[in-house]
């Protein structure tokens, strides 16, 4: 990116560079974390034990409308945790670190590696199933077509991309007709609900097995942090076992299992019990950033991230869909890139450009993990059936790839609470003039 050339250009003449740093999303931090992590401090509650837990723990389980949650050091040590349950049940009597050795797992296709890395870690072999157009997540019509294909498959790994819940109805029947356990990713869409005709409530609550995130970026952090969310005692009790490395009921420690040092940390459950209080508030300014975008990109050949009627995002990323006749020529390599700008169109890498250049910060829609190097071998699976090879260079329109595409012409826009509308106002501005 040469930033002086983009400054520079006359489609851009009169707009500034901000001064300060235009965030993704950055944490918003109140007078309660203080207070909590002060006390913390003060009492020397500093290990992975403590009243900030024990309080954020229930938060989170009654805010979710679940019984019992179990607080970690990360989103993806929860994503584990989850994983290690569900193989006991699809997968009796294999070994720790390998429990879902011989299974295969449909997972998300569009999403952050850290929903599909757990698979891995217990021996599992990812299937990545397609996304729909609605709502950017995992298409129940592809997750059928998976099973017709992949019959004894009993696991299913189901993200809910920027804070847009899935279309839960028919993927919760889907698993239910097959016998399959639901494993959720709600790292993004902590606040977000969906209400259908058959499912109901909080993301976060829909699987088996539920997972959370309190990333520094998320809709409510603690720096760091995750939790597992349950309705299930005995769940509960393992995984907080488990985490705390397996010590069994001994006065000296005895270990008859394998264990994990996944507890989370009394100070970072301090802050995100602070930050907890404010989560309605940080989805309403999350929402009205959305709205703002929505309006003040009418008239450009795009389209906002989608949701259904069902749903109630937590709007935790917006995100835009340039249209096809509107895209202007961009090729993407593993790490480079390189795009042609033409008037009246454009592209994400050509606008993630240009907000760099005025000092704000966009990020690409997240890379489809079939496209991923690591997972390039594995099955993906589209409503055409086996999505590897598909295209005929004598077949028009051949080889559906909703995920790849929206990964091509999509990119998620900066969605900070604290940017004030006069800020979005000029980021509106600059996409503006890299259409024309």
């Amino acid at each position: 990116m040469d930033k002086n050339r983009i400054l520079q250009d006359k489609r851009f003449v009169g707009i500034k560079a901000f001064e300060k740093k235009i965030w993704l999303s950055s944490p918003s931090m109140y007078k309660e974390e203080i207070f909590y992590v002060k006390e913390a401090i003060e009492t020397n509650w500093v290990s992975t034990v403590g009243e900030n837990i024990n309080e954020l723990e229930k938060m989170v389980a009654e805010y979710l409308g679940m019984k019992y949650s179990v607080a970690l050091s990360c989103g993806t040590a929860a994503l584990h945790m989850c994983m290690k349950l569900a193989a006991e049940q699809i997968n009796p009597g294999a070994k720790p670190g390998n429990s879902l050795a011989g299974q295969k797992v449909f997972c998300s296709d569009m999403t952050f590696d850290a929903s599909v890395n757990p698979v891995v870690y217990e021996g599992g072999e990812p299937i990545f199933i397609d996304t729909e157009v609605e709502t950017w997540n995992m298409d129940p019509e592809a997750l059928e077509k998976a099973f017709e294909m992949y019959p004894d498959v009993k696991l299913v790994v189901l993200a809910h991309l920027y804070g847009v819940p899935a279309k839960m109805d028919e993927i919760a029947a889907i698993c239910k007709k097959h016998g399959a356990l639901l494993i959720e990713d709600a790292a993004e869409a902590m606040g977000a609900r969906y209400d259908g005709a058959t499912v109901s409530g909080m993301c976060g609550s829909f699987g088996d097995y539920c997972a959370v995130s309190f990333n520094g970026n998320k809709i409510v952090t603690g720096s760091a942090g995750g939790m597992f969310v349950t309705n299930n005692k005995e769940d509960a009790d393992k995984v907080r076992k488990w985490s705390t490395q397996s010590r069994e009921a001994a006065p000296w420690y005895e270990h008859e299992e394998l264990g994990y040092n996944y507890r989370m940390s009394n100070i970072i459950a301090g802050i995100a019990r602070g930050n907890m209080l404010h989560i309605d508030e940080h989805i309403r300014l999350k929402k009205a950033i959305y709205e703002r975008y929505k309006e003040g990109l009418k008239d450009l050949p795009i389209t906002m991230n989608p949701f259904e009627s069902k749903s109630s995002p937590n709007y935790w990323l917006s995100c835009l869909l340039i249209d096809e006749g509107a895209m202007c020529q961009q090729v993407r390599g593993e790490k480079d890139y390189l795009y042609v700008s033409e008037p009246g169109k454009s592209c994400p890498m050509e606008i993630l450009d240009a907000l760099s250049a005025f000092n704000a910060e966009g990020r690409p829609i997240w890379k489809p993990m079939h496209l991923q190097p690591i997972y390039r071998m594995n099955s993906f699976v589209t409503v055409e059936g086996n999505g590897r090879g598909r295209t005929n260079a004598y077949i028009k329109g051949s080889g559906v790839d909703v995920g790849a595409d929206i990964f091509r012409r999509g990119l998620c826009l900066p969605s900070d609470n604290k940017m004030m509308p006069e800020q979005q106002d000029r980021i509106i501005e600059i996409i503006h003039g890299c259409f024309r």
